[in-house]
Formats: structure tokens, sequence, C-alpha cells
């Protein structure tokens, strides 16, 4: 209970994880990012089907229990918490998926390695590293490289620090660098696309006969500030663009692009710096 709000928390647990099914997804391919040089280029967008066993709302995570072997030889691997990029009702707003905002972690000749030299082969994008030694993430490269109709273990929902606020006019201020943008996606699919975000009354009717956007529920301004390298590594673009279009007075954002922007002292540009 949260703030006297009873919320889904741990219904699915590491001893007893929910086997649910990747999809394809309804919109984005799974793969967002393009190539940029960087060994850990990749970041993926993936869909599970929960036949709508693990509910969750905006903000939560959920885990994902890979395989294995992890780093510590562990079979399977412990779990890993992944902020949750849907809505509750699911990009499908079925309510019976969930999706994963996930960077596919590759590090060359570090500490670690569980890759010798000419062990790495071609993951799913076709990268592949075999005259370095190279560690994989184990949880990433194992939920990078899914394919529809593969079984996931899936624990939670859990987390009730990022939820969102109930005051329908309250200003939202988002700082995202990379994949932190999941839990934030979450929110701005409620706030301006699903139907459950929808104003309801004659005023949305009337909005929408004169080609407006139909109203929504949430008066207020959601600001968001995004963290990336390269352009290439920006997520969600479209949708960003999208709501801006449709929804000018409530919704804003700024992009940081450190390696390709400068700030005025001819720094790289960084989100404390678009702040």
């Amino acid at each position: 209970v949260v703030h006297g709000k009873e919320i889904p928390w741990n219904l699915f647990s590491p001893k007893a994880p929910y086997q649910g099914k990747v999809v394809a997804n309804d919109f984005h391919p799974q793969t967002l990012t393009e190539p940029t040089g960087d060994a850990n280029w990749e970041t993926t967008h993936v869909t599970f089907d929960h036949g709508g066993k693990v509910p969750y709302i905006e903000g939560q995570s959920i885990g994902v229990i890979a395989p294995g072997p992890d780093k510590k030889g562990e079979q399977p691997a412990k779990i890993r918490l992944y902020s949750i990029a849907s809505s509750a009702v699911g990009d499908d707003q079925s309510s019976k998926t969930v999706s994963l905002c996930v960077k596919r972690v590759v590090e060359l000749d570090g500490k670690f390695n569980n890759r010798a030299k000419g062990e790495d082969k071609p993951d799913k994008a076709g990268t592949a590293f075999p005259e370095n030694e190279v560690y994989r993430g184990v949880c990433s490269n194992h939920i990078c490289d899914m394919s529809p109709g593969d079984d996931v273990l899936i624990t939670g929902p859990t987390g009730a620090e990022m939820l969102l606020p109930e005051d329908p006019e309250a200003n939202i201020i988002m700082l995202a660098a990379g994949t932190g943008i999941a839990p934030m996606r979450s929110y701005l699919r409620l706030l301006f696309h699903d139907k459950a975000g929808a104003a309801s009354g004659l005023k949305a009717k009337v909005g929408g006969l004169f080609g407006k956007a139909p109203a929504r529920k949430f008066k207020g301004l959601a600001w968001l500030f995004m963290g990336v390298p390269y352009s290439k590594s920006l997520l969600y673009d479209d949708e960003h663009k999208e709501y801006k279009e449709k929804f000018p007075d409530n919704f804003r954002y700024d992009y940081a692009v450190s390696r390709e922007q400068k700030n005025a002292e001819g720094q790289k540009m960084y989100i404390q710096t678009k702040m």
C-alpha cells in the first residue's frame, strides 16, 4: 500500500517466476539504435506476453532470470531488475503485455571476460569481436537475443519510488540517460497515448470534432531531459515528436547528445547543462 493505494507487489518470486512469451512489438523494431562504433551500441525494445498475470503500474520494475551461467558460474543467473518501459495496459493496450528497454552490455579487454579471444560469435544484431577478450552481460544479452515465441522467466513487479503523482495538474520533470528513459516512456504513454489517459465528457468530444488532439486527463506540463552519446542512440524520438506536436502545452523535451553537442565552454553537452 503506497499513500493509501494498493499496488501490485512481488506477485512472482525468483523461486517461483512467471513464464511468459516474447511477442513481436506492435510498433517499434527490436533494435532501437544504430551502430556508432562503440561495442555496446545496441539498445532494444522487447515485449513479453504475461497473460494478464503480472499486473503493474507506471514506474515499476520486473525481474528477468537468464539461464546463465553468470560470472560467478551460477545457473540460472540471479535476477536482474529492469524498469518497465510500457504503461500499465502495455504497448498493445491489452493489459497482457509488458515491454522493456534494454542496452546490450558488451565490454572489450576489460577486467572481466566470458569470451576468450576467438570465442565471441555474432549476436542477433550481427556484432562480434573475435579478436578481443569480451565480457557480455548475461541477462542483457539474453534479452537482446530473444525472438518472438521464446520463453522468459519474470519476477515482480516491484518498486514504489518512481510512481506518477495523482494530481492531473502536476508538473513532471523527467531526467533520463540512455535506457533510463524506460519509466519515463511508461509515464508518457499513459499521459499522451493510451485510451486510459484520455479525458471523458463533452470537452473531449468537441476537441476531436474540430481536428484537435483528443483531450487528456493530464493538464500539467511533462518536461523530459534526455542524454545520449550520439543522435543514433536516441530512444523513442518518434514518440516524443508526436506528443510535442499534439500536446504542445503539456509536453516538452530537450536532448543532450554528449559526443555531438558542445556547451558554451566548448565541452561535451550533458543533461545538467541543458537544464
